[in-house]
C-alpha cells in the first residue's frame, strides 16, 4: 500500500517536511552551474546573492541554514506517527469546510413564462383528451338531438331541443359579438391558445346567460375535428396537432329562468303622479330577471321624472339580490323625486351679448310651463346653433320650493363662451353655361346684438358681377324665424338677356337648418326692383328697356326627407307664389308667378338611392312682352336639365338665343350608387333630365329636351361635393356636346 499524505497534526510532520524540501532544493542548486552575475549589481540582488557566493558558491551554499539542517529520514516521513503537530498559524482565520456555518440556500423564483408554458401544455393535453374521448364520453357531455347554432367557423352553441328559451337568439347574438374564439376565428392558433380562449368563452357564456336570468345554467365544452398535421399513409401518425380544424362546441343547459320578486323604487310612491311614474317603469313582480331590461327601464323612469316636472330627481344604480332557493331576485333602485317644478325665467351670464329675454325667445317653453328636461337640452342646442358661442352650460336653479302640492319654480342659468364672430369666406364655381363664378364675403354675426348680422359680399364672374350688403336678425320674434334685408346692385349677362339691376329685398321666414331640419317652413317678403334690360338678340345698339317691379313673394315647403344636403329617403313638396306689378314706359302689368316643386328619395338594396323630381311653373295675367326677361322662366344647367347650357332649354329667337317663357316643366331621375372607394365616400350617379319652356301660361310636354350623363359624389362632413358630366340627347344648333357642373350638395 502506498503511504498516505502527511498529517500536519502529527509530531514533526510539516516543519520537517519543509526542511527536507529546502535541503533538496539546495542540493539541486549545487548541482547546477552558476550563472554569471555582475559585481556591480543592484543592492537588492547583492543582499540576496553576495559576492562571496560568486567567489566560492559551494562554500556559500553549505554555510546556509538549509544546508546545515539535517535531511529527515524518508521512512520517518512516511510514518504518520513520527510527524510533529503543525504549529498554529494565527494569520489564517478561515475555518475548515467541515466546521463552517454556511447560510441556507434559498430556492429560485419560478419563471412565469415557463409556468405558463407548462399550464398551456397541460391544458392542451386535457383538450386533446376531450377532443378524442374514449368509449361513450360524448354521450355523457353532449346534448342529444340538440339545436345547434354556428357562431363563426370554429364555435357552435348547442341547446336542448325541447327547452323553452325565448331569449336564445339574443343570447347567441351577444355571445357572438363578445366571443374571443369568434373574433380570432381566422388566426393560425395552436391547441394551447385555442384552449385558453375556449376557457374564456365558457365564463363569457355563463355571464351572458345570467344577464337573461339563467343563474343555474350549465355549460359543457367539447372539441371535434382535431387532426394531426402530416397524418397520412406516407408519414403515418405523429404529426403536429392542426387546431385550425377544431370546432369548439358549448352545450348549454339553461335551467329555470329566475323571476323578479320585490321591486323597490325609492320614494316614487309618495309622488303626486305616482301611478304615471310607476307605469313608466315597465317591470313587475313575476317578470323574468333581465339585466338589459332593468337598465332600460331605469332610464325610462329617469326620463319620465325629467319630463314630468321633477327637475332635481335622482335615480341611483339598480341593485339586484339573487335568492337561489326560490330562484328569484329582489330589485332595488334608489329614487329621490325631489318635488315638481315649473319653469321660471332664463338668466344669461352675458346679457349684452345674448340677453335672457332673447334666450326666452329661442326657448320652446314659457314661464309657468311644467319643467321638462328635454326642453332644457333643446335650449342648449339652439344656443349653440346660433354660431355665436363655442360653449354653452345650462343649469337649473331652484327659485321657489314646492308648497302644498303646488309645483315650485326653477330658473335657468345660461353660461356662454363667445365663438369667433367675424368670417371671411370665398366660393368658386364653374359650369359650362355660366362659366367661372367667384364670390367673396365678410360678415360679423353679432354686430347688432342680439344676433344682428351684417354681411358685405361681392361676385365676379364670366356672366355676373354683384356688390351688396345684407342685414339679418336670427331668431326674430321666435325660434328659427329670420328677418332679412338685402340691398345690392348687379350686372348679369346671359344668352337670353343683359340686365343691370338694383334691388331691395326684405323677407321674414321660418328656416330649416342642418342642426334642426324642420318639416314645414315658410317665407313672406317684399321686393322692389329697378332693372334695365335688353334681350341678347337685340344687338349692342338696341335700346334698353327699364322695368320697375314690385313683388310680394310667398313660399311654403313640406320636407319629409332625412337630410338637407344628402337625402336618402322621404319626399319634399314646395310652392312659390309671387304677385307682381311691373311698370315699363308708363305701362302697368299685373301677373302672378307660381312654381311647384316635388322630389322623392327611395333607398334600394342598401347602397342605391333612386331620386326623382319634377318642377312645374306658370305666369298668369300678362303677355310675354310685358314681363321683364329676368322674371321669365328658363331651363337648362346644373340645377335644371343637365347636358344643356344655362337657360339653353326653351324657345329661341331668330338669332338662336333663348327668349324665356311663361310656363315650365322639368323632370329628373338619377340613381345614387355608393361605392367602396375611399372608405365608401365616393358615389357614382347616372342621371336623366328632361325639360321644356313654353310661351303659353300652361305647362306642356311639347319640345322636350332630354339630357343624360353620369356624376361623382364625394361625401364630406358638410355634404357631398358634386361633379356631373351630361350630354344633350336631342341637341339643337348651338348646344354644347358636353356639360360639366361642379357644386356642393346633391342636384336636388
Amino acid at each position: 500500500m502506498s503511504p498516505g499524505p502527511a498529517d500536519p497534526s502529527r509530531p514533526g510532520g510539516f516543519p520537517a517536511l519543509c526542511v527536507g524540501i529546502c535541503a533538496a532544493l539546495a542540493v539541486l542548486a549545487l548541482s547546477q552551474p552558476a550563472l554569471a552575475q555582475s559585481r556591480d549589481a543592484d543592492q537588492e540582488l547583492e543582499d540576496l546573492i553576495p559576492d562571496a557566493a560568486l567567489d566560492n558558491p559551494e562554500a556559500w551554499a553549505r554555510d546556509t541554514d538549509a544546508a546545515r539542517t539535517p535531511v529527515p529520514d524518508i521512512a520517518a516521513l512516511e510514518n504518520p506517527d513520527t510527524l510533529a503537530p503543525m504549529a498554529a498559524m494565527p494569520e489564517i482565520a478561515l475555518p475548515w469546510p467541515g466546521e463552517a456555518d454556511l447560510p441556507a440556500v434559498e430556492p429560485l423564483t419560478p419563471d412565469p413564462d415557463i409556468a405558463l408554458a407548462e399550464e398551456q401544455a397541460k391544458q392542451a393535453g386535457q383538450l386533446l383528451d376531450a377532443a378524442v374521448p374514449e368509449g361513450d364520453a360524448p354521450a355523457r357531455t353532449r346534448i342529444a338531438d340538440a339545436a345547434v347554432v354556428k357562431v363563426g367557423g370554429q364555435v357552435e352553441l348547442a341547446f336542448p331541443p325541447d327547452a323553452a328559451l325565448p331569449d336564445r337568439e339574443a343570447i347567441v347574438d351577444r355571445f357572438a359579438s363578445l366571443s374571443t374564439l369568434k373574433a380570432l376565428d381566422d388566426d393560425d392558433d395552436n391547441l394551447a391558445q385555442l384552449t385558453r380562449r375556449a376557457k374564456e368563452d365558457i365564463a363569457l357564456l355563463q355571464q351572458v346567460l345570467r344577464v337573461y336570468g339563467y343563474y343555474d345554467a350549465q355549460v359543457v365544452q367539447s372539441v371535434a375535428g382535431v387532426e394531426r398535421r402530416g397524418q397520412n399513409a406516407a408519414t403515418g401518425p405523429g404529426g403536429r396537432i392542426d387546431a385550425n380544424k377544431a370546432v369548439v362546441r358549448f352545450d348549454v343547459v339553461p335551467g329555470p329562468q329566475y323571476t323578479l320578486a320585490a321591486i323597490d323604487l325609492g320614494d316614487i310612491a309618495q309622488a303626486a303622479d305616482a301611478a304615471k311614474l310607476r307605469a313608466a317603469f315597465k317591470l313587475a313582480s313575476g317578470d323574468p330577471v333581465n339585466s338589459d331590461r332593468i337598465v332600460a327601464e331605469r332610464l325610462h323612469l329617469d326620463t319620465a321624472l325629467g319630463e314630468n316636472g321633477y327637475a332635481f330627481a335622482k335615480v341611483g344604480e339598480p341593485a339586484l339580490t339573487i335568492d337561489h332557493e326560490p330562484r328569484t331576485g329582489d330589485l332595488a333602485i334608489p329614487v329621490e323625486t325631489g318635488g315638481r317644478y315649473a319653469f321660471g325665467r332664463i338668466a344669461s351670464a352675458m346679457p349684452k351679448f345674448l340677453s335672457g329675454h332673447h334666450l326666452e325667445e329661442i326657448a320652446r317653453f314659457e314661464p309657468g310651463d311644467l319643467y321638462k328636461r328635454s326642453l332644457v337640452d333643446d335650449l342648449r342646442q339652439a344656443v349653440l346653433a346660433t354660431g355665436l358661442v363655442s360653449t354653452v352650460t345650462v343649469k337649473t336653479r331652484e327659485a321657489a320650493a314646492p308648497v302644498a302640492g303646488r309645483p315650485g319654480t326653477v330658473d335657468i342659468d345660461v353660461d356662454l363662451v363667445k365663438a369667433p364672430l367675424r368670417t371671411i369666406a370665398g366660393l368658386v364655381g364653374y359650369s359650362t353655361g355660366e362659366g367661372v363664378r367667384l364670390e367673396g364675403s365678410w360678415e360679423h354675426r353679432n354686430l347688432f346684438p342680439p344676433e344682428g348680422m351684417l354681411r358685405v359680399r361681392g361676385v365676379v364672374g364670366t356672366r355676373e358681377q354683384l356688390a351688396g350688403v345684407t342685414f339679418r336678425r336670427n331668431n326674430f320674434w321666435g325660434r328659427d324665424q329670420v328677418l332679412t334685408a338685402d340691398l345690392y346692385a348687379q350686372t348679369r349677362d346671359t344668352d337670353a338677356y343683359n340686365a343691370r339691376t338694383a334691388s331691395f329685398i326684405a323677407s321674414f321666414e321660418r328656416q330649416t337648418t342642418l342642426l334642426f331640419q324642420k318639416p314645414f317652413v315658410w317665407s313672406v317678403g317684399l321686393e322692389a326692383v329697378a332693372t334695365s334690360e335688353k334681350q341678347d338678340s337685340a344687338g349692342k345698339a338696341a335700346p334698353r328697356t327699364t322695368y320697375f317691379i314690385g313683388a310680394l313673394p310667398l313660399s311654403a315647403q313640406f320636407d319629409d326627407s332625412d337630410s338637407l344636403l344628402d337625402p336618402k329617403k322621404g319626399f319634399r313638396v314646395g310652392l312659390r307664389l309671387s304677385p307682381e306689378l311691373s311698370v315699363q314706359d308708363g305701362t302697368r302689368s299685373k301677373y302672378v308667378k307660381a312654381q311647384f316643386d316635388a322630389s322623392g328619395y327611395f333607398p334600394v338594396a342598401g347602397k342605391v338611392v333612386l331620386a326623382a323630381r319634377t318642377r312645374l311653373g306658370t305666369i298668369q295675367g300678362a303677355d310675354l312682352a310685358a314681363i321683364a326677361p329676368s322674371r321669365r322662366f328658363y331651363a337648362g344647367g346644373g340645377g335644371s336639365v343637365r347636358g344643356y347650357g344655362f337657360q339653353a332649354v326653351g324657345p329661341r329667337d331668330a338669332t338662336n338665343n333663348p327668349t324665356g317663357g311663361r310656363s315650365l316643366a322639368e323632370f329628373s331621375l338619377e340613381a345614387r350608387v355608393r361605392t367602396g372607394l375611399v372608405g365608401g365616400a365616393v358615389s357614382v350617379v347616372p342621371f336623366v333630365d328632361a325639360g321644356t319652356v313654353g310661351t303659353g301660361a300652361t305647362p306642356s310636354l311639347s319640345d322636350v329636351q332630354i339630357g343624360a350623363g353620369v356624376g361623382l359624389r364625394y361625401d364630406t362632413n358638410f355634404g357631398p361635393i358634386r361633379i356631373d358630366l351630361g350630354t344633350p340627347l336631342n341637341r339643337r344648333k348651338g348646344d354644347s356636346p358636353v356639360g360639366v357642373y361642379i357644386a356642393l350638395g346633391q342636384a336636388f
